[in-house]
């Protein structure tokens, strides 16, 4: 079988799905070879993810993975979020194809976009975490970050 059961479960009944108003962070990374956008909000309370929604326009893996990675920070602290990498959003998901990978750096990425918001919105310096690697020294997206 080409996808795992859990990418299966995770694509056909992703959990976190929808938007969170007022939230404290909101990210949107895309990639423009594939198509694939990635829009992740934030509600953190006292440094801890108290709530996590996106909304991804894109391929199966793009949503299951989206969907991992918000059960995978959900009521973390900021600080353990930044933290999570692409290759462990694959590994929660039992694997991903090799040309699917990216979807899990497109999740990891919108995590921290949106943890770079919620830096910004509290006045605080964003971490070199949070960076992308497309972004300039000014936080702006070059290549694929919206």
């Amino acid at each position: 079988m080409l996808y795992s059961e859990k990418v299966m479960d995770h694509f056909e009944h992703p959990r976190n799905v929808g938007e969170i108003e007022n939230a404290d962070g909101v990210g949107q990374v895309g990639n423009p070879k594939c198509g694939d956008i990635m829009k992740m909000y934030l509600k953190i309370d006292d440094g801890v993810i108290t709530d996590v929604k996106f909304k991804t326009f894109g391929c199966g893996s793009a949503i299951a993975t989206s969907s991992m990675a918000t059960e995978l920070i959900m009521g973390k602290r900021v600080e353990e979020a930044l933290q999570l990498t692409n290759a462990a959003v694959a590994e929660a998901l039992d694997g991903l194809p090799g040309y699917k990978m990216h979807c899990s750096v497109l999740a990891e990425e919108a995590i921290k976009a949106a943890l770079a918001d919620y830096y910004q919105r509290q006045g605080l310096p964003v971490p070199e975490a949070c960076k992308l690697p497309c972004e300039d020294e000014h936080g702006h997206g070059s290549c694929c970050c919206g």
